[in-house]
């Protein structure tokens, strides 16, 4: 490392994992509020409270989390943690944000079977309309910030367009490639974020090879599920973990496809599962948890929550640790910067088509489903309430148009 290299990555201090697990534990058990909600507490707790780096480098963070496919709160946690504290920092930031909501969404699953009676379906059914509230907020907030323009704005709608016309799931795979070179030849006004000396405690050979993990997984795992459920398990969950541009809410139709299209779990299971997780705290990644314990046989339970959760955390975590030591670089390039700007374009599209098919469908069966619905979106964009709040409306909304009808 250089003496401007050294210079510049001053302000990024080393601690212990121990002080990491700490500071993480505290956020895992109260950063509600989804992904853009968790960047602010990062802020607030790393640059403004604890100092641990400054505000370059948290920006330059940031940058490198949304340029990558994968949770990119997630990811920034895990950033943190390494730069803090090496690897077991990093492991400590992953566990300690992650494990709180990851053990709220396992309970819901164990105990969704003993959920029966009107009751009880009538609250399943609030989750589902918790989700039709919290994902037209999150194509909303995503439209604005990543299709600001009209060329952008014009790729997410042929991208629904597209995604909805053609009803298949490989379709989600084009439009994400269609999507990157659109935005090569039209995103021209997007502008490069000049790279940061952010330096993590190993090389740019190790880094690259970090990304080489990663490719083999990407295209190996699909050659090895045909070994067994649970090898198609691991892929299934890598798979939804390694394409999601924007993370968040953008994961639902590729976990959709992961577990409901096989026939894994039904429809009403899954939507029941992504409301439930808008009443935890943490990363909406932890899902997959909820996913994994619902799957059947001997692939489901403790062991299939496990192996779901570390397969969609592990893609995303493999990039950000191998992007770090080589992002001063990548930051740089205009034609990697308008590639992904058409991504982030296409996947608000995807997430828009996601909105349709299969929220709404799944969820709305009356104009009071609409209405109670509305009401919950009203809740999150124009009073800034939590998630939290709109989960207890939407339940107790729907026990009571039970109870009425």
């Amino acid at each position: 490392m250089n003496k401007s290299d050294a210079a510049t990555s001053a302000t990024v201090k080393r601690g212990t994992a121990a002080e990491v697990l700490a500071a993480f534990v505290r956020l895992g058990l109260t950063s509600f509020g989804g992904p853009i909600a968790h960047l602010a507490y990062y802020r607030r707790e790393f640059v403004e409270r604890r100092k641990w780096v400054d505000e370059g480098d948290f920006a330059q963070l940031l940058a490198l989390c949304q340029f990558l496919p994968g949770p990119a709160s997630s990811q920034l946690g895990f950033s943190l943690g390494m730069l803090r504290a090496g690897w077991l920092g990093a492991l400590a930031a992953f566990l300690a944000f992650t494990l709180p909501s990851a053990l709220l969404l396992f309970a819901f699953a164990v105990l969704l079977p003993y959920v029966t009676g009107g009751a009880g379906e009538a609250a399943i059914h609030g989750l589902k309309l918790v989700a039709v509230a919290v994902v037209a907020q999150g194509v909303l907030g995503m439209a604005r910030q990543l299709c600001p323009d009209a060329p952008r704005a014009t790729i997410a709608a042929v991208s629904a367009a597209l995604i909805l016309a053609a009803g298949q799931a490989w379709v989600q795979i084009l439009v994400v490639v269609s999507g990157a070179a659109a935005g090569l030849a039209v995103c021209r006004d997007v502008k490069p974020v000049p790279g940061a000396a952010l330096h993590p405690p190993y090389g740019v050979r190790f880094g690259w090879m970090l990304l080489g993990i990663f490719a083999v997984l990407l295209l190996g795992l699909p050659l090895a599920a045909h070994g067994g459920r649970l090898l198609a398990v691991i892929e299934a969950f890598y798979r939804a973990g390694a394409l999601v541009f924007g993370g968040g809410h953008v994961v639902l139709p590729l976990l959709r496809e992961a577990v409901v299209a096989p026939g894994w779990i039904s429809e009403d299971e899954f939507l029941a599962g992504y409301g439930a997780a808008q009443a935890v705290p943490g990363p909406l990644f932890t899902l997959a948890a909820y996913l994994g314990a619902r799957l059947p046989g001997s692939e489901g339970g403790l062991l299939g929550a496990t192996i779901a959760l570390v397969a969609i955390f592990l893609p995303g975590f493999l990039l950000v640790a191998g992007a770090l030591p080589l992002w001063r670089s990548i930051a740089g390039r205009p034609a990697a910067v308008r590639a992904v700007a058409g991504v982030s374009a296409a996947v608000v599209g995807l997430l828009g088509a996601a909105l349709y098919d299969p929220v709404w469908t799944g969820a709305v069966r009356s104009p009071l489903d609409v209405a109670i619905a509305v009401i919950g979106f009203t809740l999150l964009v124009a009073w800034r309430a939590s998630a939290l709040v709109v989960v207890l409306w939407c339940v107790i909304a729907s026990l009571a148009t039970s109870a009425l009808t």
